[in-house]
């Protein structure tokens, strides 16, 4: 059965996808001001709140408000880390609160939802203000704070209210001011910006896309998932009567029956955004239209990585670049191990939660491991390098659905069982590979991946032409962004 709260979210995304096709319609920002659509896309975004989680809304305002103060007294020195404290920490208390005092174990659409994406966004925010990065595109001065109405608008809009996902606030203003389609684009020599406007481009072949995504995923979910339980893998009889191959095919299976509920949402969420008018991020090398600024997931790579970090790097995407931002990039040491820490704070107080993050650290560091030490050895010639692929595949995905059982699970009993009955096997594979093997690549593998460096670069330069909505990523540009790109996030690319 479904609750009531899952019920209401499908309902109140529904009619945010219906609200998102008026606004871009009727409020468009060619047809009224900027105050009125923040005052709109606010008052929407505060009534679905209410009406998907009743007067546990009001945590969302608290915080916001209690955040923005914190803004305004400490000032821009300081208000980074205190902003980080106090909304990771309210967040916490409250899923403290709603874990162990109200419904341990129903893992259900919740008013803690909305809250990590808030804290997401109010920790976002004041790190971007406190390095003065990215306000130097905005009607704004470096370092001025926002309105009021503006940071309510950024938290608490009605096309991310509920599911997120995290965007930039500059990505957000540019939008609600209509200038997203504004595009700028550097000569040849890197000297001169020209602006320029294009028509403007239409989501609705996106949304449409996206929405057929949704279908298939929510279908899957309804039909394919409940009949493949991840608990399955811990039953008795289960383990008594099952040889090792069937355990590692349903631990698969069922593991990948279990994404598709995240497809749904996310996708769903990110149509909503795209009906508004919002996430263009340009064109590619052939002058199509991409929708894809705030996506949270790639679907193909996900359930076609090879590598550990493959799978990260596309799977909720946009909490993976504000980890980055937030952590990973200012750790002064252990900066893996921290930041899948924050990792498990911020997604709640589950024990299950832990025990992943704490397994994904193992693999992750074991998987960087063994990739510098063998995979210069297989990329020559094609067939090795096919074949390669195939058996990293194949322990990717056996290592990832490994990991995420306990996430799914949530509680530490069935959690432990789980892992004793694999006998620890992956826990102990990886913790002597990171032993054992140098963890500095040779000089072949670091020929091999300057290569692969470049030639991304080659491939980014390509899709992200200067026709692309952010100039940032203009061609002449990337070059200078790359030599400055630091050896930590060099580190966390491999």
């Amino acid at each position: 059965m479904y609750s009531f709260l899952q019920v209401n979210f499908v309902v109140c995304q529904l009619f945010a996808l219906l609200a998102a096709v008026w606004f871009r319609t009727y409020l468009h920002s060619s047809k009224t001001s900027s105050f009125i659509r923040h005052v709109v896309a606010t008052l929407l975004g505060l009534y679905l709140s209410l009406f998907c989680f009743g007067w546990y809304a009001l945590h969302f305002l608290v915080q916001s408000g209690i955040s923005y103060s914190i803004m305004i007294i400490i000032g821009v020195e300081n208000m980074h880390k205190y902003c980080f404290v106090f909304a990771l920490g309210y967040l916490t208390v409250c899923q403290i609160t709603r874990v162990y005092i109200f419904d341990y174990g129903q893992y259900s659409a919740d008013f803690s939802g909305p809250m990590m994406i808030i804290t997401q966004k109010i920790t976002s925010l004041a790190y971007e203000i406190h390095d003065g990065k990215d306000f130097k595109c905005l009607s704004l001065n470096s370092r001025r704070m926002p309105s009021l109405l503006e940071y309510l608008s950024y938290n608490c809009n009605f096309m991310g209210i509920l599911a997120g996902p995290l965007c930039s606030y500059k990505d957000y203003i540019t939008f609600i001011e209509g200038r997203s389609y504004q595009l700028t684009q550097s000569e040849a020599n890197g000297k001169e910006e020209i602006q320029y406007e294009r028509t403007e481009p239409s989501p609705n072949i996106a949304v449409m896309q996206k929405l057929l995504i949704c279908g298939l995923s929510l279908l899957f979910h309804l039909t394919v998932s409940k009949t493949l339980p991840v608990e399955y893998n811990v039953d008795d009889h289960f383990q008594a009567t099952a040889s090792l191959p069937t355990k590692v095919i349903y631990l698969y299976v069922s593991l990948m029956a279990a994404r598709p509920k995240y497809y749904f949402a996310w996708t769903l969420a990110d149509a909503i955004n795209n009906a508004a008018g919002f996430g263009f991020k340009g064109y590619d090398k052939n002058g199509e239209e991409r929708w894809d600024l705030i996506s949270n997931l790639r679907i193909q790579q996900i359930e076609f990585s090879t590598s550990f970090k493959m799978f990260l790097d596309n799977w909720n995407i946009q909490t993976a670049l504000w980890l980055k931002r937030v952590c990973y990039e200012r750790a002064s040491f252990s900066p893996t191990i921290q930041t899948f820490i924050l990792s498990a704070i911020w997604h709640g107080v589950y024990p299950g939660y832990y025990l992943t993050f704490l397994t994904g650290v193992v693999m992750t560091l074991a998987a960087r491991t063994m990739r510098n030490n063998i995979r210069h050895y297989f990329i020559e010639p094609p067939e090795v390098k096919l074949l390669y692929d195939v058996i990293t595949w194949i322990a990717t995905q056996v290592a990832i659905s490994y990991t995420v059982v306990p996430f799914v699970l949530l509680s530490i009993k069935p959690s432990i069982l789980f892992f004793s009955s694999w006998y620890y096997c992956l826990h102990i594979t990886g913790i002597l590979v990171v032993v054992l093997l140098p963890g500095k690549k040779t000089n072949r593998g670091k020929k091999i991946q300057q290569e692969d460096h470049l030639s991304q670069s080659k491939k980014l330069e390509e899709e992200e032409s200067p026709l692309g909505q952010n100039s940032h990523l203009a061609t002449n540009n990337i070059s200078n962004q790359q030599q400055k790109i630091s050896p930590r996030y060099s580190a966390l690319k491999q």
